[in-house]
């Protein structure tokens, strides 16, 4: 009883089920509800308020020219997501805890301390951008749109103290809001379909929209999402042996493809609805000025879509960067503190930055910034581990696979340091 009143007060993992116990006397389809969850919640990730700035600039800059950018971006994700979860389901440890055991604990500290530094970074985006929501929304100043966001986040977090389900539950429904402003952004755009169609054929125009694809891409595959996912299937439903932990993978398989492909869709839509109402127009780099730009070009309530939609997303995905510092501390260092606590002090940065006055869109790029540096340090040591058969049994990955994850590695690190090096010296 105390240890569960512990797991409770910290926000830690949820009740461990056998696959027997998750399935039941389940046939059909009905089998695969209780693994259901878990990737809505790392898909959050592909839906924050980075995404958001990313998307309408490409969008108003080149119209539809870079719609497969979006679509390439979410196939990678995707990939990398089933590796991180299939990691949890074969080993029952997530990625942090794997990496400690099996590397120096000096290294296991390191990752310990540029996971919370990504996580910062992390909460900065989505805090500022669920901030910059209410403001856009309501009418708010930042500074009491941020005080309510403060709030709100907490309350959220009182979802995630009773287990991982309800905090599921939650997210699932608020993605479902931001899938439904934008179904309605689309409706009110109308956007052309012969334009539309060439969008899914790759080319560029000029180098600046290499590098605006460089951007699409490199920022879609969140650090943190790596870490969480393999967190959030580890304990999850455990299979006492190599046949149950293939049925679980394959029930989680269509978890992850449902979940990130809604996630790609509303990108694919962000990017879609841009270049519909702004291409030829203006160019977008400020998500302020992108909701003054929906609400005159298109009506009032299709600015009121985007900042709801902006609202949502940034409140959940702020939620989900404090259960992935959860994750990892626990992991890396084999540590807790008080979810509350951490809730807290992620919040301050952003905080001071809105009260100081600081430009909101521009705080949001120093963050992709940031979060550049953690991509190869997740992503690394995800390929090695689902590699080994050692580690893996029967779900090791197929040389193919691996082949592939090392392709995506290459390709995100490399756009990242380029775009790094654009940031600081282009």
């Amino acid at each position: 009883m105390k240890k569960r009143q512990a797991s409770e007060r910290f926000g830690a993992e949820p009740e461990t089920q056998s696959f027997e116990q998750a399935v039941g006397e389940a046939k059909g389809w009905r089998q695969m509800l209780p693994f259901i969850g878990p990737a809505f919640i790392a898909a959050v990730a592909y839906i924050d308020p980075g995404n958001y700035a990313t998307n309408i600039q490409a969008g108003s800059q080149y119209g539809y020219l870079l719609l497969w950018v979006v679509i390439v971006s979410n196939v990678m994700a995707i990939l990398i997501q089933m590796l991180s979860a299939k990691l949890g389901i074969a080993t029952a440890h997530n990625l942090p805890e794997i990496i400690r055991d099996r590397w120096p604990r000096k290294v296991s500290f390191f990752y310990w301390i540029q996971g919370e530094v990504m996580i910062m970074a992390t909460d900065l985006a989505e805090f500022i951008g669920a901030a910059l929501g209410f403001h856009l929304v309501f009418g708010m100043p930042m500074i009491p749109a941020a005080l309510l966001t403060a709030v709100c986040a907490l309350l959220i977090l009182t979802f995630q103290v009773k287990g991982f389900r309800p905090l599921e539950m939650v997210i699932a429904m608020m993605v479902f809001i931001v899938v439904i402003a934008f179904s309605c952004e689309i409706l009110f755009s109308l956007p052309e379909f012969k334009p539309f169609v060439q969008g899914f054929v790759p080319k560029f125009q000029g180098s600046e929209s290499v590098l605006l694809a460089a951007g699409i891409l490199g920022a879609t595959v969140m650090p943190h999402a790596i870490y969480m996912h393999s967190g959030l299937t580890c304990r999850r439903v455990i299979g006492r042996n190599a046949q149950e932990r293939k049925k679980i993978f394959r029930f989680e398989q269509i978890d992850i493809l449902i979940a990130m492909v809604i996630a790609g869709i509303i990108n694919a839509i962000m990017l879609t609805v841009a270049g519909s109402t702004f291409f030829g127009k203006e160019v977008i780099d400020d998500l302020s000025v992108a909701f003054h730009g929906f609400s005159n070009y298109i009506a009032p309530m299709a600015g009121i879509l985007f900042g709801v939609g902006l609202l949502s997303a940034g409140l959940s995905s702020s939620s989900v960067g404090t259960l992935a510092g959860d994750i990892m501390m626990q992991g890396f260092i084999h540590k807790r503190i008080p979810v509350f606590i951490r809730r807290i002090c992620s919040m301050l940065p952003p905080l001071i930055l809105i009260i100081s006055g600081a430009n909101a869109t521009k705080a949001l790029v120093i963050s992709q910034v940031v979060l550049s540096f953690g991509i190869a340090l997740a992503i690394i040591p995800l390929v090695i581990f689902t590699s080994k058969k050692t580690i893996m049994g029967l779900l090791v990955n197929h040389k193919l696979t691996t082949a592939a994850a090392w392709g995506i590695a290459a390709v995100v690190i490399c756009l990242n340091v380029f775009l790094l090096y654009q940031t600081f010296f282009g």
